[in-house]
């Protein structure tokens, strides 16, 4: 079916030069995260060569951001029962019990394997790892480093472990644009641009028996992410040019917490981690009061999408645009050793939680949609598989529990390298050229969707506002621009902000982190997912698939 929203005819593929150079290698990796370092390191493993694009430097997506840590069950007195139970309960009822029993059951492991790598995480006094707890967890299960340094440290260990492996040929600078494909539909590389590298124009593309897809999220369509500027979503763009099948991207989780600080308009704004809501700070509006408290069992510790939905609540009230985080009853000594990042970063910007209140708001933080996967990673088209934000494994359902997210990079990137070591064929040659020449937007397009995205499709949608985006998405759409970095960026960016507008668009419901106004309430008739495509016209495509 077609989506009832009127949006914009999508590229099927991105204008480019055509490749002046190519490189082959056994499984090539795009994305340099916890999800594509960890696959690159088990492919080595198997004894795979390997080849890892990354967009800017190594360490430049999402992972270094992470501050609170990775959920497993390492605690005696915890179950991987227990652990599966919060999840699908964050998930309001759209989560795959089978994916989420993978992660459950096979996350302690993959946590060991990462400590035997070199990443330190913080321990107790006897030795023991020091678990905290956050919103929606119902034990202490939690493992972090460096108080509220977890994704630094983790991407240190993967990044120290890759540099000790020659046969892993990292590319930096390098944006990835389209899927290769051989004449029987099989994956066969991707196609590339690598700053200075090649022919002048830097075009090129490397040729690989498998592509893994680890591009992380998209956080880039709104005007206030927790997200890097890398996050535009070009692996979740590239599949659906590619034909591949995209999911649940109308579940964007908003963090509650992100850090308002005055004068400042960058898009990517601090994370305040969840993890100091998990040991006692206090969300409260203007006059001191904890809003949270009767809303929900858990308070400030309910899963994030309440959370943000609270705040949003008192913002739309009062017409500020910030709640605050009181963490002073914790006490200097406490703050300053459990959570240093966020304690030099919010004294950077004069404010200082041991004696101030901390202004925060909701920001775009994680998709929990993408690239529709099954348990071993592998997309509907052969060859082509995703771990990681940029994937839909059925795990997060509607709304990603906290600290599942690098956890579910580290299960299925390894899910992932077994599969691809058990049955890879010979490397095949690229089909003919479709004769398509693609097309791209202006660089200008991105500022102008994300402030459309923001206004009609953020925490708070219904269908005028729905509508209102596809409208502004189609004009945009219109435009034309010469092949360029920014240009690509901003053709990614219209391509899954147009996947997620039809999709919510469609879901007549408020579920998880999908929050419609128009449908406050969520209705069996919705219990499943919406998949889209791209027609051959370049008009997205939908249909329904009730959960089993």
């Amino acid at each position: 079916m077609s989506p009832s929203a009127d949006l914009p005819v999508l590229p099927r593929r991105l204008a480019a030069p055509e490749p002046g150079w190519t490189e082959s290698t056994d499984v090539v990796v795009v994305g340099s995260g916890v999800a594509g370092l960890t696959a690159a390191l088990h492919l080595r493993e198997q004894g795979l060569h390997v080849t890892v694009v990354t967009k800017v430097n190594i360490d430049d997506g999402s992972t270094r951001w992470a501050q609170g840590g990775i959920a497993a069950v390492l605690d005696p007195l915890d179950t991987p029962e227990a652990h599966a139970f919060d999840t699908e309960i964050a998930g309001v009822g759209l989560c795959d019990p089978a994916a989420v029993r993978v992660l459950v059951e096979e996350g302690p492991t993959r946590i060991r394997e990462l400590i035997r790598l070199g990443a330190e995480f913080d321990r107790n006094a006897d030795g023991s790892l020091m678990l905290t707890r956050e919103g929606g967890h119902r034990a202490d299960r939690i493992v972090h480093a460096g108080g509220d340094a977890t994704g630094a440290e983790v991407q240190r260990a993967l990044h120290d472990a890759v540099h000790r492996d020659p046969w892993i040929r990292l590319v930096e600078h390098a944006l990835v644009l389209d899927l290769l494909r051989a004449p029987d539909g099989r994956a066969c590389g991707i196609t590339l641009h690598v700053l200075g590298e090649g022919s002048e124009d830097g075009v090129g593309a490397i040729l690989a028996r498998a592509v893994v897809l680890a591009t992380g999220g998209m956080g880039q369509i709104y005007a206030s992410t927790t997200n890097p500027s890398v996050s535009t979503g070009d692996g979740v763009a590239l599949a659906l040019r590619a034909g591949a099948v995209v999911t649940d991207v109308e579940f964007v989780q908003f963090h509650p917490t992100s850090f308002v600080t005055a004068g400042v308009t960058s898009v990517q704004r601090p994370l305040i981690s969840e993890a100091l809501r998990g040991e006692g700070a206090h969300l409260v509006d203007e006059s001191g009061e904890r809003f949270m408290v009767g809303q929900h069992e858990l308070a400030e510790l309910a899963p994030r999408d309440v959370v943000a939905k609270g705040i949003h609540r008192v913002l739309q009230a009062t017409g500020a645009d910030h709640v605050y985080l009181d963490a002073r009853h914790l006490g200097r000594e406490f703050l300053e050793q459990r959570f240093p990042t966020i304690i030099a970063s919010t004294r950077s910007a004069g404010v200082d939680p041991v004696t101030e209140l901390i202004p925060v708001a909701p920001a775009a933080h994680y998709a929990s949609g993408g690239v529709r996967t099954d348990l071993h990673g592998r997309t509907s088209i052969a060859g082509l598989y995703a771990c990681g934000e940029v994937a839909c494994t059925g795990v997060h359902g509607a709304n990603r529990l906290a600290s599942n997210s690098l956890l579910e990079g580290l299960v299925f990137a390894r899910r992932i390298a077994d599969d691809i070591a058990r049955d890879l064929p010979p490397q095949a040659e690229p089909g003919p050229a479709s004769g398509d020449p693609g097309w791209v937007v202006p660089p200008a397009v991105r500022a102008e969707l994300q402030r459309a995205m923001t206004r009609g499709a953020g925490v708070l949608r219904s269908a005028d506002s729905l509508a209102a985006t596809a409208k502004e998405l189609t004009r945009l759409g219109e435009q034309r621009d010469t092949p360029r970095n920014a240009s690509w960026e901003a053709t990614n960016l219209l391509t899954v902000a147009s996947a997620l507008v039809a999709s919510a668009f469609e879901r007549r419901e408020t579920r998880g982190c999908h929050w419609r106004e128009d449908h406050p309430g969520a209705l069996d008739e919705w219990r499943g997912h919406l998949l889209n495509a791209i027609a051959a016209t370049g008009k997205l495509t939908q249909s329904f698939e009730e959960m089993q």
